[in-house]
């Protein structure tokens, strides 16, 4: 082996070693991003409760709740594809017969575009949610007073 395959060789090791950690920076801000979701969608309906004094009857299937745990269950598989990948492009270098595979990459895109529309519903119905009355009629501070007498 000469001295500059040597080189070469070893570029494209470093190179394998920043595309892991390139998924490895995604798949955490995924998980991220999802937590802060899940988090978020507590967070309104507490205060939902709080400012109407009543829970929401209708738990919907699909809620911030559950987009937030599917983020994060994207995240952690992307870690294990990322490191999957990584072994396996590592050998194909060592043994001189990297071949590229797209797959990976339109099946996270496939991914992320599903959960990104399924997530338009809820900015739209958190929307028609912050639009109605701050304080319902069942509240004090909406009740009528009584005269004095």
């Amino acid at each position: 082996m000469t001295q500059e395959s040597k080189i070469d060789r070893q570029r494209e090791h470093q190179a394998n070693e920043r595309t892991f950690l390139a998924w490895l920076r995604t798949s955490i801000a995924l998980i991220g991003f999802g937590f802060a979701i899940a988090r978020f969608g507590i967070f309104l309906q507490q205060l939902h409760i709080t400012l109407t004094h009543q829970e929401d009857p209708s738990r919907p299937l699909f809620n911030s709740e559950t987009l937030g745990v599917c983020l994060v269950l994207v995240g952690v598989a992307t870690i294990a594809l990322a490191a999957w990948r990584y072994n396996r492009v590592f050998w194909q270098i060592e043994r001189g017969d990297y071949r590229p595979n797209r797959v990976i990459v339109w099946i996270l895109t496939a991914i992320m575009m599903i959960l990104g529309l399924l997530s338009i519903p809820l900015l739209l119905w958190r929307n028609r949610e912050v639009k109605s009355p701050a304080i319902a009629p069942s509240s004090p501070a909406a009740r009528p007073s009584k005269p004095a007498r």
